[in-house]
C-alpha cells in the first residue's frame, strides 16, 4: 500500500469536480505550512482561517447536503467516500480541524432524518454559507444519558416552547447558527416528552458558557435562559427523538476511523524519515532489529486499516432499511480502526522518541488528539457491546444476499436518514464470512487465522457462558475482542480482492492477526470469572504465526521505501 501522501495524491477514485476539492484541502494546509500549524495549535487560536475556507470553497456543502435539499446545485450530495476521504486529509493534518465538521455530521444527520421542510432549508442554506452545525445532546451531569437530560421545554400557550438549561461538551457551539438540541417536556412524562429542536448560538437567550478543553476545536458549553422555541425549530419529538440520536452517531462515527488513520499515517511518515537519518551507537536507527519490527507492524497495521475502511464505505452506502450490515461494519471501525491507531502511534513513539515531543513536529501535535478517537461518538466498549448484538447471526445464521459493489460514484447515501428504530439489530442478516477467507486459504497465515476462526465458532459449545458471565459486561468484551477480528478479516480480504492488494501485504497482516487472536484468547484465560472448560479452550487456541524471512524482508524494504518520500512544507 503506498501511504497517503498528499503532494502527488491524484483521488482518482473521484470524479473531476471531487478531486478538485479533496485537493483545495490539500493545498489549504499545505500553504499554511507546518509551523503555523503547531503554532496554532498550542495557541489553541480558534481557525479562523478553516472557516474563511469552508465558506470560500463550500465543500461541506457538496458532501453533506442531500440531493432532496440541495435545490438547483447538482453536485450536492451526501456521500460517505467523499467525507471519508475529506476526514483522512483533515486528521493526516491535524484531527481538530476535522472537529468542526465531525460534530456538524450530528447535527446534519438529526435534521436531515426529520420531517422538518424549514430546518431542511435553513440547514442547506447554512452550509452554502460555510458555517457549521453544533449537536446539543451531552450534559455535564449525565453525559449522553438522553432520559436524564435536565434541559426543561415549558409550554408556551401558543404551539411553542420555552427552554431552559445547560449543555456541557457541544462542539461548534461558539459559532453555529443551527444547533440542534434535545429536551424533555415539563408537561408529558415518558419517551413521549423528549424533543429535539433548534437552536442558535447568536439568540440572547444562548449564553456561552466556555470551551471546556484547551485547544482550537471548541468544545461548548452553553445555557438556555427561557429560549423562544417555536414549531419551526421542532425536529423530532417522542421516540423518534430517541432513534434519531442513535442515527445520528451511526453517521457521525463512521467519520472517526479515516480520521485516524491520517493521524498515524503522518506520524508514520515523521518516525520513518527521523528514524531513516538518526546514526546511533554508529549505526543507522532503522538497523536495529526492534526498530525495524516496530516500523514494519506498524506500516502493516495501517494497510489492514484502510483495507478495512475502504470497504466498509460500500456497506455504508449500499445500506437500506432492509440492509443494515454497515451498523456492524460501522461500529468495529468506529472501535477496531480508532484502537489499531492508537496501538501504531503508541508503537511509533518508541522508534521517535524525543524527536516526537518537540514543539514544530506534527508527532506532539497529535499526541493531543490520538486519545480522543476511540472515545468519541461512543467508547469502544460501548461499540463492542453493540457489536456482539450480531455475533450469533454473523456466525451461525448466513444469508444469501446481493454482493455489495464498489461505491466511488457521486452518489446520495440518504437512506442514511432513513434508519429504522434501533430495535431489532439481532435480526440483521450477514452473508457468509468464510467466502472471503477461501480465496486466501493458500497463505499460511491466513489458513492458520481460519484455524482460530473455527475453533471459535464453537467456544460456546465447548466453553458455554455461566449465568453469571452473561450478565458480566468485562467478559462479554473479551469474548467480543475475539469475535471483532472475523468481520475485520473479512472485509480487509474482500478488499484486497477488489484492489489486487499484494499476498506479501495479506500474509503479513494475517500474521499480525494470529498473534493478535492468541492474544486476545489468553485474556479470556486470565479473566476471573474463567471457568476450566474456557481456559482449556484459551489455551487450545493460541497458535505460533508462520515466520517466513523473506517475506518479512520485502515487507520491510516496502515500509522503508516510504522514508523521505513526504515531509510538510515548512
Amino acid at each position: 500500500m503506498a501511504l497517503l501522501n498528499p503532494k502527488t495524491e491524484t483521488f482518482a477514485e473521484f470524479d473531476p469536480d471531487t478531486r478538485a476539492l479533496l485537493r483545495s484541502v490539500v493545498d489549504f494546509f499545505e500553504t499554511k505550512g507546518k509551523q503555523a500549524l503547531t503554532a496554532d495549535a498550542y495557541a489553541a487560536h480558534w481557525y479562523e482561517d478553516w472557516m474563511e475556507f469552508l465558506a470560500e470553497s463550500r465543500i461541506l456543502a457538496y458532501f453533506a447536503t442531500p440531493k432532496a435539499h440541495a435545490g438547483t446545485d447538482a453536485g450536492k450530495r451526501w456521500d460517505t467516500a467523499f467525507i471519508s476521504r475529506f476526514n483522512e486529509i483533515t486528521g493526516f493534518y491535524g484531527s481538530q480541524y476535522w472537529y468542526a465538521w465531525g460534530v456538524s455530521t450530528l447535527g446534519l444527520a438529526t435534521i436531515w432524518q426529520s420531517a422538518n421542510s424549514k430546518a431542511h432549508i435553513r440547514a442547506a442554506e447554512e452550509l452554502d454559507r460555510g458555517g457549521i452545525i453544533g449537536f446539543g445532546l451531552s450534559e455535564k451531569d449525565h453525559g449522553a444519558d438522553i432520559y436524564a437530560t435536565d434541559m426543561l421545554l415549558t409550554p408556551d400557550g401558543a404551539g411553542g416552547f420555552t427552554a431552559s438549561g445547560s449543555k456541557y461538551y457541544i462542539g461548534n457551539g461558539n459559532v453555529a447558527r443551527i444547533v440542534p438540541t434535545i429536551g424533555r417536556r415539563t408537561d408529558l412524562d415518558g419517551p413521549d416528552a423528549y424533543v429535539w429542536f433548534i437552536a442558535d448560538s447568536q439568540h440572547p437567550s444562548y449564553r456561552l458558557i466556555k470551551n471546556v478543553i484547551h485547544g482550537q476545536n471548541f468544545v461548548s458549553a452553553y445555557d438556555l435562559a427561557d429560549y423562544p422555541v417555536t414549531a419551526d425549530d421542532i425536529l423530532h419529538t417522542g421516540r423518534k427523538a430517541f432513534d434519531a440520536a442513535l442515527a445520528a452517531v451511526n453517521c457521525g462515527k463512521f467519520n472517526i476511523g479515516m480520521v485516524a488513520l491520517g493521524i498515524v499515517q503522518h506520524s508514520f511518515y515523521e518516525t520513518i524519515n527521523h528514524a531513516s537519518t538518526k546514526i546511533l551507537f554508529g549505526h543507522p536507527v532503522t538497523e536495529f532489529g526492534q526498530v525495524r519490527q516496530i516500523l514494519c507492524e506498524a506500516y502493516i497495521r495501517m494497510n489492514a486499516m484502510r483495507l478495512y475502511h475502504e470497504r466498509a464505505i460500500d456497506y455504508m452506502r449500499c445500506s437500506s432499511p432492509e440492509d443494515r450490515r454497515f451498523v456492524l461494519f460501522n461500529s468495529i471501525g468506529k472501535m477496531k480502526v480508532t484502537r489499531e491507531a492508537e496501538r501504531v502511534y503508541r508503537a511509533l513513539s518508541d522508534v521517535i522518541s524525543a524527536k516526537g515531543f518537540e514543539k514544530d513536529s506534527y508527532f506532539a501535535m497529535a499526541r493531543g488528539t490520538i486519545d480522543s478517537m476511540p472515545r468519541l461518538e461512543g467508547t469502544a466498549h460501548v461499540n463492542m457491546a453493540l457489536t456482539l448484538k450480531f455475533m450469533a447471526n454473523f456466525l451461525f445464521n448466513p444469508a444469501t444476499l446481493p454482493p455489495v459493489p464498489v461505491r466511488r460514484d457521486p452518489g446520495d447515501d440518504e437512506a442514511l436518514f432513513r434508519q429504522p428504530s434501533a430495535a431489532g439489530l439481532g435480526k440483521v442478516r450477514f452473508a457468509d464470512w468464510r467466502a472471503a477467507y477461501e480465496k486466501y486459504r493458500h497463505l499460511p497465515n491466513v489458513a492458520i487465522f481460519i484455524e482460530q476462526a473455527e475453533r471459535f465458532t464453537q467456544f460456546a459449545i465447548e466453553a458455554p457462558p455461566t449465568e453469571a458471565q452473561l450478565a458480566d459486561l468485562d467478559y462479554q468484551l473479551a469474548v467480543g475482542e475475539l469475535f471483532t477480528m472475523l468481520p475485520y478479516g473479512q472485509l480487509i480480504l474482500e478488499q484486497a480482492t477488489i484492489t489486487g492488494t499484494s499476498e506479501d501485504i495479506v500474509e503479513a497482516i494475517f500474521e499480525i492477526f494470529v498473534r493478535d487472536f492468541s492474544t486476545y484468547a489468553l485474556g479470556v484465560f486470565g479473566k476471573p470469572s474463567s471457568t476450566a472448560a474456557q481456559q482449556h479452550w484459551a489455551l487450545d487456541v493460541i497458535r505460533k504465526p508462520a515466520v517466513d524471512e523473506q517475506l518479512s524482508t520485502r515487507i520491510w524494504e516496502e515500509a522503508r521505501g516510504h522514508a523521505g518520500t513526504y515531509e510538510m512544507n515548512p
